[in-house]
């Protein structure tokens, strides 16, 4: 197969293919970007493999980076871009399941595309639109099938992240399993307990937010993947509630959203300690716990000026999206009411700090002054009293200084 026309994304990075192959060597644009050109998906990065070795490499261009040149990798920096360059490759036996003990340079194009995961990411394409196609990847594209190169158990041995990858792409491609790969997938999932933490969020994060992540969750729950991830153990039921409660169409707006209405099908009681786990960060957390938060306090209520003001609209409404993706009652309306309605949407917009009572009143720093900063915050958000200075003096020597 050859394409009429390079991408601009690939035409842009062209000049750095030929002064490779300038240089007396193969060069080939490889990987999901040439995946992506075929399904007519946005492009992201464009990397290029070569049979320059990662030091010829850095004779042929100016700059350049060493990224991870110990796995053949350098990052050339040209025509205003950055692009990984990579030397064909074969790989030792793998150690802890994720990486490869030892990794051989080689001169050949075939070596290199054997070590690649599925058919479909093993694509290398030339200068002139040819497609080089080793495995059956464009017949797998037509059925839309993913597949593991070669002898699929082997491919999850040496990787066994490669089993979250193919529920990710089943989700993100709306691709079908091959049955022999699942079945590789299924065997060798115990061995995801051996994956970093990280690693396996990442790859769980982009099924959940993929287009057709029901589809990824699907195949993630018959592979019975989730016994081997934190404090997924035995979660198949509930799983299988995120699926039914969730429209069909629906497709999670964030990360927190997604995270936020699998920790409610998980009944779990604290989120941040479960997402602990998962190594995610601090304000991610805090984020997905307050999602949840508010989703669970509008089961028997309506939203009021306080929460609001405490969560913020882009959270509330992110909780009334996953209402509405449930066929629950939503009122987007009052929503944007409160929140227009809301004098400062922050405590530092107020116009009186500490330093000011310190000053003017002569308060003393402790937890007398908070008290009476937050019974100010309070007031102001419900709005009985102004954002002014003069007010809040008034209110604190009426309301608080006689107490």
């Amino acid at each position: 197969m050859k394409l009429n026309t390079l991408p601009s994304e690939f035409q842009k990075a062209l000049p750095v293919l030929e002064k490779i192959k300038t240089a007396g060597y193969e060069a080939y644009f490889v990987g999901g970007s040439v995946r992506d050109v075929l399904l007519k998906r946005p492009i992201h990065d464009v990397d290029i493999a070569t049979s320059s070795y990662p030091e010829e490499t850095k004779k042929i261009f100016h700059r350049t980076v060493d990224i991870g040149i110990e796995h053949g990798t350098v990052l050339v920096l040209a025509n205003g871009g950055e692009y990984e360059v990579t030397t064909f490759r074969t790989e030792d036996v793998y150690i802890d399941y994720r990486r490869p003990k030892t990794v051989s340079f080689v001169r050949s194009l075939d070596e290199d595309l054997k070590r690649r995961d599925f058919t479909v990411n093993a694509f290398a394409l030339d200068e002139t639109g040819q497609v080089i196609d080793k495995f059956g990847g464009l017949e797998d594209l037509e059925k839309k099938l993913l597949r593991a190169v070669g002898n699929p158990a082997e491919r999850f041995n040496e990787d066994a992240l490669r089993i979250m990858r193919g529920f990710r792409f089943a989700a993100s491609l709306d691709f079908t399993i091959e049955p022999q790969t699942f079945l590789a997938m299924k065997e060798h999932a115990p061995l995801l307990e051996k994956i970093s933490v990280e690693r396996s969020f990442i790859e769980f994060d982009k099924l959940l937010t993929a287009p057709h992540w029901k589809k990824g969750l699907t195949a993630f729950m018959d592979s019975k993947a989730y016994d081997y991830l934190p404090d997924l153990a035995h979660s198949l039921e509930k799983l299988q509630s995120l699926k039914a409660t969730i429209g069909d169409d629906y497709v999670f707006s964030t990360s927190e959203q997604a995270w936020a209405a699998l920790l409610l099908a998980l009944k779990i009681k604290q989120p941040k300690a479960f997402l602990k786990k998962w190594k995610t960060s601090t304000q991610f957390q805090q984020d997905v716990d307050w999602i949840v938060s508010i989703f669970r306090f509008r089961l028997t209520a309506d939203m009021d000026k306080p929460k609001l003001y405490r969560y913020g609209k882009n959270l509330v409404c992110q909780a009334e999206e996953l209402r509405q993706a449930q066929g629950l009652s939503v009122d987007f309306e009052l929503i944007n009411k409160l929140d227009a309605d809301l004098t400062i949407h922050d405590k530092h917009e107020i116009v009186v700090n500490g330093g000011m009572l310190i000053k003017e009143l002569g308060f003393a720093p402790g937890p007398q002054m908070g008290a009476v900063l937050k019974a100010v915050e309070e007031a102001i958000v419900l709005g009985s009293l102004a954002n002014e200075r003069e007010a809040i003096f008034e209110f604190i020597k009426e309301n608080l200084l006689k107490q």
